[in-house]
């Protein structure tokens, strides 16, 4: 599972996050009427496509199902996505709001691997990969069909400025569905918000975050210095206790450890079934949270889950950058109406109205949502 994740990663500067159409590198074939449309993906190649794509596959990029399907506001051209970019989808609001998406077929997905024969029987006039895997490239190549890179890890693990740069490589494709600039506007938006309101807190302040990634009887895992968790907590003005495992993607650690750490807010993602009263009542494995100051003080929280697994850069990271931090600093963004926020967001972006019981189920997922 780290290893797919891995195809999605990102760093940790706090740079800036145009993403505009722009930096995307692209061109059109002569002729308005061209039945094709020449792009250069995110593996650096240029690929050649039609100008009408109609049937759409992906493989092993697990974020990208759901964000082709808000970015369509359709998900009608999404005929074959990953497995577990299929549970998020019924367990997440993704299904809820295009319930043709649970039509996708996930039978070819062997979770590091693909099934050729079983995706061909798909046809779809386009697949897209996770551009940091050349052999998947060379297997789509030889199996004739026409692959699209896409990478999560090009920019440093830094979600915002990841999900602009996609957005505006499918902005190039889809022209008539062009969302890069309201996406790219959006995203600077609140990115430059929350700068303001953490630019003065002092290094001695700083809260200590802790992400607790994958969680079982057998395993704890963190975010390294080289991972999403050092992003979103550098985003938001806090330390990620994780930043000494130097290692890309992220780290196995053992209770000795986080106790010296002593983390004052604990943030559990969704690629674990672990939820906040399995720290605060030991239920998992014989591990023992209770000399841990964040579970002393009832701060332990459980990420978002909306149209997929928020840790990782997708359709909601700008709220997911919100979220976290009025999470991790409450009294600088009490302000902030996280709900409100949500359906905005939604509303202006993708023409998409939310109820308040799916932004409630979106900030409340389900453990079993959590599973891989």
């Amino acid at each position: 599972m780290l290893t797919a994740l891995a195809i999605v990663t990102l760093t940790v500067p706090l740079v800036g996050v145009h993403g505009s159409a722009s930096n995307v590198k692209a061109a059109t074939t002569t002729g308005k009427k061209s039945k094709t449309i020449t792009i250069k993906d995110e593996a650096g190649y240029k690929v050649t496509v039609p100008r009408n794509i109609k049937r759409i596959a992906v493989v092993g990029v697990w974020p990208l199902p759901a964000e082709l399907t808000v970015f369509f506001n359709s998900a009608d051209k999404i005929v074959g996505m990953p497995k577990a970019s299929m549970i998020a989808a019924k367990k997440g609001l993704l299904g809820e709001l295009y319930p043709n998406i649970l039509k996708a077929k996930t039978n070819y997905d062997n979770g590091d691997s693909f099934n050729t024969e079983e995706l061909k029987k798909l046809n779809p006039d386009v697949v897209f990969y996770n551009a940091k895997t050349p052999e998947q490239r060379k297997q789509l190549l030889n199996a004739g069909f026409t692959p699209v890179g896409i990478s999560n890890s090009k920019w440093h693990y830094d979600t915002i400025k990841t999900l602009n740069k996609q957005i505006a490589l499918l902005s190039k494709m889809f022209p008539k569905n062009n969302k890069a600039k309201v996406v790219s506007d959006y995203s600077q938006k609140e990115y430059d918000f929350v700068q303001k309101r953490v630019k003065n807190i002092k290094p001695a302040q700083r809260q200590k975050v802790f992400f607790l990634y994958e969680y079982d009887k057998s395993l704890i895992a963190t975010s390294s210095d080289k991972f999403f968790g050092q992003y979103w907590a550098d985003s938001v003005g806090a330390t990620n206790v994780g930043h000494t495992m130097k290692n890309d993607n992220a780290a196995n650690i053992n209770m000795e450890q986080i106790y010296k750490w002593n983390p004052d807010k604990i943030l559990i993602t969704n690629f674990t079934t672990a939820e906040p009263n399995d720290l605060y009542k030991n239920t998992i494995g014989n591990y023992d949270w209770s000399k841990v100051k964040a579970v002393k003080n009832k701060q332990v929280y459980k990420m978002p889950l909306g149209t997929y697994r928020s840790y990782t850069p997708g359709i909601d990271t700008p709220l997911t950058l919100l979220w976290m931090a009025k999470t991790v600093y409450p009294k600088q963004f009490k302000d902030v109406n996280i709900s409100k926020e949500t359906k905005q967001y939604y509303k202006k972006v993708f023409n998409v109205n939310l109820t308040n019981a799916q932004v409630k189920k979106m900030y409340h997922p389900s453990a079993s949502a959590s599973a891989n």
